[in-house]
């Protein structure tokens, strides 16, 4: 038998490591960090101490001038650590599911760009949130917000935003005219707006099921392969839900997202309602796609913080492109019809055949009802999805493959994508607009 090799720990606290640009301390039991990180301040960008006994961070964690990125997930922090205000390249910070119900101002640094306090017991957030000018990405879903800072309303910068799982009853009047904002979760708040009624779907009880492998994970669930009943029964898939606050939300806000939206040839539709489940865990029946299909993109990486990351090597024909683009508006056109704002139009959410350019929008984890009874406000969040159609679609204009003489046809696209881009919401184009398009 093979003797276990050093802890990530030990190597640390042996010198192993000098010269570490990343640090990876995840469930290590730790309830202070190492004095040794400091040894690595010259180097250390990245620091994971996710899942540990921490309550705090040292008063002069400033002293790590490199450090760009910090997760401190599933520790007991009741309060965002100060210092963390003091590291002058930190750019992404991370408490997730900990127990703060305080963020001082001095907590956030000067370059932040995406902020993770997913999870907690937050009922405030400093006006100094808003006056981080690099801020891209703030996802609070799962906390005691009733209101934000007035600050935010001059982020310019702001693409995702996360509000799902939180205590508000109406958006702030500035929320919709962000100018980036392409990405927003506003499920499981009690908002003060009549939204379109589910349809209850059929139901299958767990005893009825023959599971089959994992096909793949996410944040909010696993995916399984449901084999038939019977000859001439096709296989299924079945989302089974891990029935916690994710980052995106809640899974009943998925579930009611998924029932309003219906039934599109490129939407993942459910077929049923999981119910008996002996843990009482929520599921969706879902049709199992061809195998053929595949992620359109990965998902962002921490450098790209909102954009979707694409193989160097993938590009597309134009009428490819001119296709994909086409069957996405039919249905986001649906979606925003029915009454369901996605909140996470993104190509990694997007499941696609290489052969025919058929493709599928999967996800709605971030999906929200949208207000029926408020046309305006209405309109001006829908905005948002388009800006995303319109991300996704310049994504993938800068992959046509066949350009001749600068020229591949796709002119009126680009300039339809531009007015997506719009840095005023409310002169974007609707979703039936771009459907119309085609």
């Amino acid at each position: 038998m093979n003797k276990p090799g050093p802890s990530t720990l030990e190597q640390l606290r042996s010198g192993a490591l000098a010269g570490a640009r990343r640090l990876d301390l995840t469930a290590s039991n730790l309830e202070q960090l190492p004095p040794e990180v400091f040894g690595l301040a010259d180097t250390l960008e990245v620091l994971s101490l996710n899942g540990n006994g921490l309550r705090t961070l040292p008063h002069d964690l400033g002293r790590l001038h490199r450090l760009r990125i910090v997760f401190c997930s599933d520790n007991p922090f009741e309060r965002l650590p100060e210092s963390l205000g003091d590291c002058p390249a930190l750019e992404m910070v991370g408490f997730k599911a900990c127990r703060i119900t305080d963020v001082p101002a001095q907590a956030l640094p000067p370059r932040l760009r995406w902020l993770i306090l997913t999870d907690n017991r937050i009922d405030r957030l400093p006006q100094a949130v808003g006056e981080r000018p690099n801020l891209q990405k703030l996802m609070l879903a799962g906390n005691r917000l009733a209101s934000l800072p007035e600050t935010l309303a001059g982020a310019a910068r702001l693409e995702l935003l996360r509000l799902s799982a939180n205590r508000f009853e109406a958006l702030p009047s500035w929320l919709t005219g962000l100018p980036n904002l392409a990405w927003l979760a506003l499920g499981g708040n009690p908002l003060d707006w009549r939204t379109v009624d589910a349809s209850p779907l059929p139901v299958r009880h767990w005893s009825s099921l023959r599971l089959g492998p994992c096909l793949g994970e996410g944040a909010s669930g696993r995916i399984y392969r449901v084999e038939p009943d019977a000859k001439g029964e096709r296989a299924l898939a079945l989302k089974l839900f891990k029935g916690e606050v994710t980052s995106d939300g809640l899974p009943d806000d998925e579930m009611r997202a998924h029932r309003v939206a219906g039934e599109h040839p490129a939407l993942f539709s459910p077929i049923a309602e999981l119910t008996g489940h002996p843990d009482g865990a929520k599921g969706l029946l879902l049709p199992l796609l061809p195998p053929a299909l595949q992620a359109l993109a990965g998902p962002p990486s921490f450098d790209s913080c909102t954009r979707d990351v694409y193989d160097p090597k993938r590009v597309f024909p134009a009428h490819a492109v001119h296709t994909m683009a086409a069957s996405l508006a039919s249905a986001l056109a649906q979606l925003h019809r029915r009454g369901v704002l996605h909140g996470d139009f993104y190509a990694h959410n997007v499941l696609w055949n290489p052969a025919t350019h058929d493709v599928v929008l999967s996800d709605f984890g971030a999906g929200s009802l949208l207000p029926m009874d408020q046309p305006a406000l209405q309109q001006n969040l829908c905005s948002t999805d388009v800006r995303a159609w319109g991300l996704l679609v310049a994504e993938l204009l800068e992959r046509v493959a066949d350009v001749t003489d600068g020229i591949d046809g796709l002119g009126a696209l680009r300039a339809l994508v531009r007015d997506c881009l719009q840095p005023v919401p409310a002169r974007r184009p609707s979703a039936e607009d771009l459907s119309g398009f085609f």
